[in-house]
């Protein structure tokens, strides 16, 4: 441990961002890395704890406490600290295969369950990912390593988010020839076209992609697996096939005048503005929220995105609604440290939100009764209903039930779902006959990720349902370690 008093020593600082209203006049990532200096005094702030929880990834009640990639955080915190980044980024890669999606997306699971963070600050665990990754990047560090030999065998993974590149990455290493189908036009699912610019500008999908296919990996773009080609041609071609293709089907809201035009799934909005962006700086051909009223319907990450990339269009006011009530402002005792704390976030979107438009655009314990359509269809404003939790009798659980008489009606031309995700889409599981759990997620036999197939595994958010990044990365590898195994009869993953 190079700094035992580095925690006292230093206060933790953030790489700061930009200004609000510098950073919504475009759709690049907002934040300016620390000095090379800096950082590596946030490194020496790591305790290195004689139990790093950071790492640890375990379930504390039903969330995720720690890093699922169990990554070797106090190791490479030090190695920071001691201005060995390279050696620090060789510890990151062993457990993360794409970092730079991780130090950009994920919600830093690490930091909160950080033995720092217990009575004060938390380490900046993210942050100092962040610059271990870039640091590579700029020095040469990253160079495609394709495996010296083949074992002959060929595999198909089904989607190209992030458990697919996870579990495409380490067959590929292993040597065995990958092959990776993606339905849209540009492979990264969920990351490419999921999260906006903001949060992961998509060269940085791009940079790593030309890394895979240097390395062997083969990507098919515009392949829609289950329609343009069926299982019965992928099993001439392949030896083992994955399903990684996510929870992409998205929570619907049942309510009067839902066929209005006007109303889409946050999913296809965001998407919409990020091919425009990549096809033609956006200029056509895309969802636009300039001059509208806009109603985020989900207090989510994606409701987030969704209020930032309104923000930037220039929409003319924005409301998002929660159904629950807000969180507290700080950890109550019933939820202590390690675990993930449930408390209020005010995210990036909903801070731009509140500076362009006066007020906190959240509504709480809030809920669409009606959608209003104009003479023409198109919508023109949204009744809404506050709730109230009531308990049930024969379970006991909170029930969120509308209150009375609590109607009111808002002006609204834009209405974006973010309601969540409730499970795999209907047409690829159906074209692979595979069983699916009572979430519509496609069923590992016996708790592995085998699937009722025979040679069909599945891996991601369509194994365990809509989660984080970095979640999925880690059931990619343990799917790819699963498929080595029963190609090789062992496994070296």
């Amino acid at each position: 441990m190079g700094k035992p008093t580095g925690f006292m020593d230093y206060q933790r600082e953030e790489a700061p961002a930009f200004s609000v209203y510098e950073r919504i006049r475009h759709f690049n990532e907002f934040h300016e890395p620390l000095s090379r200096s800096e950082q590596q005094k946030q490194g020496a702030r790591c305790m290195e704890c004689g139990i790093p929880f950071c790492q640890s990834g375990m379930m504390l009640g039903d969330m995720i406490s720690g890093c699922p990639l169990h990554n070797l955080i106090p190791e490479w915190n030090d190695l920071i600290y001691r201005g060995a980044w390279e050696q620090a980024y060789r510890r990151l890669k062993t457990t993360n295969n794409f970092p730079e999606f991780t130090s950009r997306v994920c919600p830093a699971l690490c930091e909160k369950a950080c033995t720092c963070g217990a009575n004060g600050d938390a380490v900046t665990v993210r942050n100092n990912e962040y610059a271990i990754t870039e640091t590579a990047y700029e020095n040469g560090w990253t160079t495609a390593n394709p495996p010296q030999t083949r074992t002959g065998k060929h595999i198909a993974v089904i989607g190209s988010g992030p458990s697919g590149l996870a579990a495409a990455d380490q067959l590929n290493r292993r040597g065995h020839n990958v092959t990776v189908f993606e339905r849209s036009d540009r492979p990264g699912g969920l990351l490419m076209y999921g999260i906006p610019n903001m949060k992961l500008e998509k060269n940085i999908i791009e940079r790593r992609m030309d890394i895979m296919r240097e390395e062997g990996i083969a990507f098919r773009t515009n392949t829609n697996v289950g329609k343009d080609i069926s299982f019965e041609e992928l099993k001439k071609e392949f030896d083992c096939i994955i399903l990684a293709c996510g929870a992409s089907n998205p929570r619907n809201i049942n309510a009067d005048g839902r066929d209005a035009n006007g109303i889409f799934f946050a999913v296809d909005f965001l998407t919409s503005t990020t091919k425009a962006l990549l096809d033609n700086g956006l200029q056509d051909g895309f969802i636009s929220a300039k001059d509208k009223n806009v109603l985020v319907i989900g207090g989510g990450d994606t409701g987030n995105d969704c209020i930032g990339t309104c923000v930037r269009h220039g929409a003319k006011s924005i409301l998002q609604l929660e159904m629950m009530p807000k969180l507290p402002e700080e950890r109550t005792e019933n939820n202590p440290w390690p675990e993930w704390p449930r408390i209020c976030k005010t995210d990036y979107g909903q801070e731009e939100a509140a500076a362009v438009y006066g007020a906190d655009p959240r509504s709480y314990q809030t809920t669409v009764k009606k959608f209003v359509k104009d003479e023409n269809g198109n919508l023109k404003a949204v009744v809404l209903v506050k709730l109230e939790a009531v308990k049930n009798k024969q379970t006991g659980r909170m029930n969120m039930k509308p209150v009375t008489g609590s109607e009111y009606t808002v002006d609204c031309e834009l209405a974006l779902i973010a309601a969540g995700f409730l499970g795999s889409e209907a047409y690829v599981t159906d074209a692979f006959g595979v069983a699916l759990d009572g979430r519509t997620n496609v069923a590992g036999e016996n708790g592995t990720h085998r699937t009722n197939i025979p040679s069909v595994f599945t891996a991601g958010d369509m194994h365990n349902g809509q989660s984080l990044v970095v979640r999925a990365i880690r059931d990619g590898r343990d799917c790819a370690r699963e498929v080595d195994e029963s190609l090789m009869g062992y496994t070296n993953l």
